[in-house]
């Protein structure tokens, strides 16, 4: 019998849910999907350049399956970009945590308590233009 799954902890939801080329209608392409917690690794382990270790312990996982996520985002990730495929980012067993947030128009930034909701729009200008912080 398999271990159950523990959620993965992560930073709020992506601005957007879809990728996919330009110019090809959505209908007409295959679509992978990429979790949010895969995203969430992708985030940390490239953007962030956190290493292993310490992207597993942001996310409560250990680091093999924090190295198992992030192969498996990496791999979907190439796979969209060579073959010219769709990418949907949604699922996965996640708990999503508070966290800080930067209007990318006013610069104002602000915390969200843990186990709130994302935030849409900017409290100070009303913008939807913003991204969460680490």
């Amino acid at each position: 019998m398999p271990r159950p799954m523990k959620y993965r902890i992560i930073n709020g939801r992506p601005i957007t849910n879809i990728f996919k080329p330009a110019g090809i209608p959505q209908r007409e392409l295959e679509e992978v999907i990429l979790t949010l917690d895969e995203l969430e690794a992708l985030r940390l382990a490239d953007l962030e350049r956190k290493y292993q270790e310490d992207a597993a312990k942001l996310m409560g996982v250990s680091r093999q399956t924090f190295g198992n996520i992030i192969a498996s985002a990496r791999k979907k990730v190439a796979d969209v970009l060579v073959n010219g495929k769709a990418l949907r980012i949604e699922g996965g067993f996640v708990d999503i945590s508070g966290g800080s947030f930067v209007c990318l128009d006013c610069r104002q930034e602000w915390n969200m308590p843990s186990g709130s909701e994302t935030p849409h729009n900017c409290p100070h200008c009303g913008s939807s233009n913003i991204r969460s912080r680490t």
